[in-house]
């Protein structure tokens, strides 16, 4: 039994730009599937998709550059034992500006730039950079 879909999620991204494998598949959920579209939004990613086989699959294709994988670093803020919530004039700068961290508002998920803009807090999911 898997405690943290979302951490799973992270890592096998993580493993993958590491050794440079293009698609990674994983087991589906709404909020597995809503950080992907994010980072496909953001660049980090450079397709995603859902498939029917098995109860439901996400298809990830990591985006490289001349210089590597697009995702440098991925990690886990909130973690089940341990949940981080921010307001709005807390929200986390990533790497000064230069990465993102998706935050769970009451609007749904988003980029912490796209929060403060809006003046939303709540739940730091992850960073990435």
């Amino acid at each position: 039994m898997m405690t943290d879909p979302i951490a799973d999620m992270l890592t096998r991204l993580r493993n993958a730009a590491m050794v440079r494998k293009q698609e990674v598949v994983l087991p589906l959920s709404r909020m597995k599937f809503e950080i992907a579209k994010i980072l496909e939004k953001e660049g980090y990613l450079s397709n995603v998709e859902k498939t029917d086989e098995h109860h439901g699959q996400l298809k990830l294709k990591v985006r490289y550059d001349e210089n590597g994988a697009a995702i440098r670093d991925i990690r886990r803020v909130s973690k089940p034992g341990l949940r981080v919530y921010a307001t709005k004039t807390e929200l986390p700068r990533v790497l000064n500006g230069q990465g993102i961290a998706i935050v769970s508002t009451s609007a749904g998920l988003m980029t912490n730039k796209e929060a403060r803009k809006r003046g939303l807090g709540g739940e730091v999911v992850c960073e990435v950079y």
